[in-house]
């Protein structure tokens, strides 16, 4: 019996984006007569894809494979063609097969064609400009962080106690500087490091906190705000995202997904949703022998979790964001 051999090559992972067109090929030795070629796929059918994993996830009943379908193939001289376009953004499979005149089914070895499918904004020309909002402020010239005398009065203190946190930068001190960015220095994506309130008088990383210590998923830490009574801090992120898309940019947020800085608000009302050590103490995450001992770490086999994530990640593209970097992914 022939057989199939195809291309793109079994277990292939394609990286496209939208606009292009992959051409799909099946080979048989021979080329019986009465057989044809189909393409087993999800590609076009992205929104049924999404909705079927996260249903599957969360538990719920979902009618299986309900996604994908078979296309036909056109049949040329040495054995069937499709030239399929890429009209959405996802993580597709795919897989041709041939069918004999029995109606037997003849699949080529190996696994799935899998195609990574990007938005065309994102084809080239994809200059990232970070931005910590902290460093915008006084001494976003300074070359170096230590500020003499000063620093060393906060020092004395530190010693009995107090907490001494300098002015912060401003989410419109950079929204002011978004022309530069973009129109001179040719960024299209700003990246955010995270903007979110962090420990301050306990657990806390450094002088101002550690930005990945994260005390709510979408709260915004006020001390990027000025004092406007016209505005709220979610408004002066908006203005930052706002400057950006006016300018054809897109503005990326720094986020973490897998811990919050001890106290955080998840942390008070759902602990269970986190992880913990054989004595009940909470478990903090850490990496090349080091231990952040400012965080605590999730433990994300809770479906009620990924919700929670989920809807964080949507206030964010409401307020402007059009994409995300997740830190410490473990």
């Amino acid at each position: 019996m022939p057989r199939p051999s195809m291309t793109p090559y079994a277990g292939e992972r394609l990286l496209r984006f939208v606009g292009d067109r992959v051409r799909f090929s099946l080979l048989v030795d021979g080329m019986p007569d009465g057989w044809r070629g189909l393409l087993r796929t999800n590609l076009g059918r992205a929104e049924s894809a999404r909705n079927e994993m996260i249903a599957t996830l969360g538990g719920a009943r979902s009618f299986a494979g309900l996604s994908w379908r078979d296309i036909p193939l056109i049949r040329d001289r040495d054995g069937w063609l499709l030239d399929l376009p890429l009209t959405e953004v996802g993580y597709f499979r795919a897989k041709p097969y041939a069918v004999d005149a029995a109606g037997v089914q003849h699949w080529p070895d190996g696994d799935d064609i899998g195609i990574s499918v990007h938005p065309d904004h994102y084809r080239t020309a994809n200059t990232v400009y970070c931005a910590f909002v902290r460093m915008f402020g006084q001494g976003k010239d300074a070359r170096g962080t230590r500020v003499g005398q000063l620093d060393d009065q906060f020092a004395a203190l530190d010693k009995h106690g107090y907490t001494i946190i300098p002015p912060s930068g401003k989410l419109r001190d950079l929204a002011r500087e978004i022309p530069h960015i973009v129109s001179t220095l040719g960024c299209r994506i700003i990246h955010l490091l995270p903007v979110c309130a962090t420990p301050t008088t306990y657990a806390r990383f450094g002088r101002f906190g550690s930005p990945y210590a994260a005390l709510d998923l979408t709260e915004i830490d006020p001390a990027l705000a000025v004092f406007d009574q016209r505005t709220t801090v979610v408004d002066q992120f908006r203005e930052v995202t706002y400057a950006a898309h006016l300018r054809g940019a897109r503005v990326f947020l720094d986020v973490v997904v897998n811990h919050t800085g001890w106290g955080s608000r998840l942390q008070n009302a759902r602990p269970e949703w986190f992880k913990r050590k054989a004595d009940g103490a909470f478990h903090s995450p850490g990496a090349w022998g080091t231990t952040w001992e400012d965080l605590v770490e999730l433990d994300n086999r809770f479906p009620a979790l990924w919700e929670e994530f989920a809807e964080s990640f949507l206030t964010w593209c409401r307020r402007g964001v059009d994409g995300f970097r997740c830190d410490a992914g473990y």
